[in-house]
Parts: structure tokens; sequence; C-alpha cells
């Protein structure tokens, strides 16, 4: 990405208060801090946020952990003591954000849920990521990504026709479910806070996930056959539109579903086509599928696409995470940054919503006790205390 349509750090000067843990929280939270909010993440003493000792490692620190808390700073606070709550509630005084995922309940019984936070900031934005909602039958029931995503239907989704759900290769609940759904929620927030104050947003990863099946569900609305795996346009129903062997036992994807790009694909494949097909039937999308795997099989999968380079057809290589920072197009795009670390560097990627810099690393634990607890007006005596 060219600096001139870099995007510019339009939350410098707000201040997010992160306690919670894992993977959606702190990837929402990076979120924001790529946009330019100062994101202080508040841990537990002893191991703070599980992530952190997750393996793989690097430097001392998980990769994942590393991957989605760049540009934080990490205070130890112990909330379950009197003089951490306080101090909390004091630093939400001069807060705009509040980010938790601990079990429903648990912030009330903490002493540091909305009610709280708000009878010392009117303006807070708390924002609640939990698998089931604040509320409602199932709010206390342990859980994780592949359970919303079972419950939001979106599992029932994957996978071949009449064979079993496939597990996706990515937590959907997790990051788009509660990550991106609440940075959403966050941000809208942000700009109706003059006219409506603090608010307290209730993300369900669940629903977060099955909101990403609008379209289905809008079909089975209209009285066709319950939508599932293997059967629908866009995930395996039609030979247009799915994913290749190649000679080397790698992979292409096939997107061919306008006319245009689905005659474009034959000419390149040499296969000559119907207009008719990509509508057939069942039957015939199986017949299509078996002479496309036939072909597609004939040649490796860069010899396939240096001839797709030539054809305007929606066909890809399928890559594998070790290929995807020598790509041309995220080389063009300047995805990948490394920030320096003791003894090496830390690969990260950039988000949509960032650059590709930072401003520092992830934190180790509590890196930025004092410096932070003096700039929210903590005296050295009371630092001492808390720290």
């Amino acid at each position: 990405m060219s600096t001139s349509n870099a995007p510019a750090p339009c939350l410098e000067g707000i201040r997010v208060l992160d306690l919670s843990r894992l993977l959606p929280g702190p990837f929402l939270t990076m979120v924001l801090a790529d946009m330019g909010a100062d994101v202080i993440k508040i841990e537990s003493p002893g191991s703070g946020d599980y992530l952190r000792n997750i393996p793989p490692a690097k430097g001392g620190m998980s990769g994942r952990f590393l991957a989605v808390n760049r540009d934080k700073r990490s205070l130890v606070l112990d909330l379950k003591s009197d003089a951490g709550k306080a101090a909390l509630l004091r630093m939400v005084e001069t807060a705009d954000v509040v980010i938790e995922s601990f079990r429903p309940g648990v912030i009330k019984r903490l002493g540091v849920d909305f009610e709280a936070l708000k009878a010392r900031n009117p303006n807070i934005i708390l924002c609640s990521i939990s698998g089931y909602g604040q509320d409602g039958a199932l709010s206390q029931r342990a859980g994780h990504d592949l359970n919303y995503i079972a419950l939001a239907g979106v599992l029932a989704m994957g996978g071949a026709a009449k064979g079993p759900p496939v597990m996706p290769g990515v937590q959907i609940a997790d990051l788009a479910g509660g990550a991106l759904w609440g940075a959403t929620a966050v941000l809208g927030a942000l700009v109706g806070r003059s006219k409506h104050g603090g608010q307290h947003l209730d993300i369900s990863m669940t629903e977060g996930a099955m909101a990403l099946l609008a379209a289905e569900l809008g079909n089975l609305d209209c009285g066709v056959q319950t939508p599932t795996r293997g059967q629908e346009s866009l995930n395996g129903g039609l030979a247009c539109y799915g994913v290749y062997q190649t000679k080397d036992e790698r992979y292409l994807s096939v997107g061919a579903l306008e006319p245009k790009f689905w005659l474009a694909f034959n000419t390149a494949i040499g296969r000559a086509c119907d207009m008719a097909e990509v509508v057939a039937g069942p039957e015939r999308q199986a017949e299509i599928r078996a002479e496309l795997s036939e072909i597609i099989g004939s040649k490796t999968r860069d010899e396939w696409v240096a001839i797709f380079n030539n054809h305007d057809c929606c066909t890809e290589a399928v890559l594998e995470l070790d290929e995807l920072q020598s790509h041309p197009l995220h080389k063009s795009r300047g995805l990948f940054f490394k920030v320096p670390c003791e003894g090496g560097e830390v690969l990260q990627i950039r988000t949509p919503v960032g650059q590709a810099k930072a401003r520092h690393l992830a934190p180790t634990l509590g890196q930025h006790s004092s410096e932070v607890l003096a700039e929210f007006g903590f005296s050295d005596d009371e630092i001492a205390e808390l720290v």
C-alpha cells in the first residue's frame, strides 16, 4: 500500500482499557491500536493473558500473542483486590472504551460492571464479548469457536454434499463474530457518544457468526430446500465455483460464476463449454466437475497459474501460509512488515485499517505498569503500592 493511501490514525487520543485475553478481544483492540488508539492491556498478576504461554514462541512470547498485541502497553492490576478495582475505576474516569471478555456476570462480581463504570464516566463505552451473549438461555455455558459456529449454523455449511461438516481453517466466531463486530460496534458508539452518552455493547460471538449467514437465510425464507453444505451455489453445488487439485497435488480456486468468466475459463483450459452448464442440475454439475478435475489434474499449479495470468476468469492458486509473503499481490500492497525484537525480528501483517508499521512490539507482562499509572495521575507512593 502506498503511503498516500495509508489510513490516517483516526483514533489518536482515544484511550482503551483492555481487560480481555486470548484471541477475540485482543484482536479487536489491535484493530483499534492500528487506527491510532492508546490501548492499555490490563492483565492479572502471575501469568497475565493466557495466550502469552501457548506455543510456539519467539523470544519468550507466544507467536499468536505477538501477532495480535502490537502497539499496546501492559499494566498488571489485581482486580480481585480493593486497590486494583479502585485503580481501574479511577482510570475509567479519563478513558473512552473498556473491552472485556469474561463470562457474563464476572465483572459485576468484581464490582466493575457497566453501572460502576458509568458512575465514574457517563460517556464510557463498555464492550463485552461472550460466546452466547450477556443474557439468554446459554449465557453461562462455556464454549469455543467450534461450538459457537455450530449453534450459529455456520459449521453446517462447510463440507462435501451429504458428508460431515468440515472444520474451518480459521476462528470465524472469535475473529469475525467477536472481534470485528465488536470493533464495528465500538466505532459506532464512539461516533454516537455525543448524542447517546456511554453504552454497554453486548457482542455474542454466536450471533456475530450467524450474521454472516444473512444471504443464505434469505434463500431459506423464500421456501427453497434448506441450504446446506456442498449444495449451494457458493459452497460446492456448482462446478464453476470450487477447488481443484493439480498434477503436483496443489490446488486452484475457480470462481467463474458469471457467463463471461465461465467462457474465459474454459477457453483457457481448452474445453468446449455450453453456457447453460452454469445453472445445470446436480447430476450435470457432477459430470462437469469430473471433466474439470481431469483437465486441471494434467498440469502443475504453477503451470496453470502461468496460463491463467493471460485470462481474466476468476481463477487463482491456493496459497499455503509460507507462500504468502512472496506473492506479487501481497508484496505490492505492503501487507507484511517486521518489528525489531531482542535477537531478531517479529513478522507482522497489516490490517486493512492500519499501516505497515508498528510503534512497538507486543509488551511483556507489566512492562508499562508504572508509566501508565503515572499518566493517569497516580503518585509515586500509589504506584509503589499497586505495582
